[in-house]
């Protein structure tokens, strides 16, 4: 059912059209300025550290991480934030150690830099590969996601919430580059961030029957302990998933430092700053705000299954926590009992 109130749409509204202005001041080009390669990539070389570290995040914490951490959550638990853990170290190490190297050859993308270390054709194959991923696994995940949390809330169709998801990140992106993406992150950072925080305040509110969310974190810790083991034992079901410590140590730390350090929808961001240590810095930043991110994205998943939710699977934790709590406008509270879920 939809429980979108004329004051969410009026909200909705106004915020697609804050974001789409600010994308298109930001790509206006300056009298007697010229757009050329450096400008559109790297946005001239001036970001400064907080752009850079609120654009990495959210860059990260698109539907992807809120969809999926929450479902991830509601059906393993809080072992699955290991990836926020690592992400956050990870964000160091590209910082002191890969940075440098990267900023040294003034490279604008990350086929690039395979081309001075290994020659045309490798840099050909991993283009049209990176291409290919991007476009068949992280846009199509991005955009499914995105588009099943809509569908969700609003009960709009998926097939046209994903186009609509489409045209609105193209409307600046394509034509402003790297400067309208990073500064309009800057202002849906805030929103994701704080919208995050707000539900999983929320959720744990109610589940402590108004008692606070300290009470609700509490009272969740004692009622459902196994969903707060951080490494899973062999005769966890859920094993296969997060395989123990090992994992941790090991399999976790390829794929974190490729993410952060090699994926061009990432690393772009820090090429784009203003000097190495304004760069650095914004990898810190990015890597401090990670740490808060499993309360974000991964609590009110462990929420929606200490209330039972009535979910067909584990990624509609999110949305069924939207749709059942979040107030109308941020304002009006639909409350309905804990014990409706128990």
């Amino acid at each position: 059912m939809n429980t979108f109130s004329v004051l969410d749409s009026v909200i909705f509204i106004v915020y697609v059209l804050l974001i789409v202005v600010i994308g298109l001041w930001c790509s206006r080009t300056r009298k007697g300025g010229v757009k050329d390669s450096k400008e559109y990539f790297l946005a001239g070389n001036t970001l400064p550290w907080w752009a850079i570290g609120a654009s990495v995040i959210a860059s990260n914490i698109s539907a992807e991480q809120f969809i999926g951490m929450s479902g991830s959550g509601f059906a393993i638990g809080l072992g699955i934030a290991s990836y926020e853990f690592v992400a956050a170290a990870s964000l160091i190490v590209v910082a002191v150690f890969f940075l440098p190297i990267f900023l040294k050859t003034k490279i604008y993308t990350m086929p690039q830099f395979l081309e001075i270390r290994y020659g045309k054709p490798v840099k050909t194959l991993m283009a049209f590969f990176w291409l290919l991923v991007f476009i068949f696994v992280n846009l199509t995940s991005i955009l499914y996601l995105g588009a099943l949390a809509i569908h969700k809330v609003v009960d709009i169709p998926v097939g046209f919430s994903i186009v609509c998801l489409a045209v609105f990140a193209g409307a600046y992106a394509i034509y402003g580059g790297l400067k309208a993406v990073a500064l309009t992150d800057m202002v849906q950072v805030i929103f994701l961030i704080g919208g995050g925080l707000l539900t999983t305040y929320i959720a744990l509110n109610h589940y402590s029957e108004d008692a606070g969310a300290i009470a609700g974190m509490q009272k969740l810790i004692a009622q459902v302990p196994e969903k707060f083991d951080m490494i899973l034992d062999p005769s966890n079901p859920d094993y296969k998933y997060l395989p123990g410590i090992g994992v941790i140590l090991g399999g976790l730390w390829v794929s974190a430092l490729y993410y952060f350090g090699c994926n061009q929808y990432i690393i772009q961001r820090a090429l784009a700053g203003k000097s190495l240590s304004e760069a650095r810095m914004g990898l810190v930043f990015a890597g401090l705000l990670k740490l808060i991110l499993p309360l974000i994205v991964v609590i009110p998943g462990i929420v929606a299954f200490a209330l039972d939710a009535p979910l067909e699977k584990p990624d509609q934790a999110y949305p069924w926590l939207m749709h059942n709590f979040i107030p109308s406008g941020v304002c009006i509270f639909r409350r309905i009992p804990v014990q409706h879920f128990r």
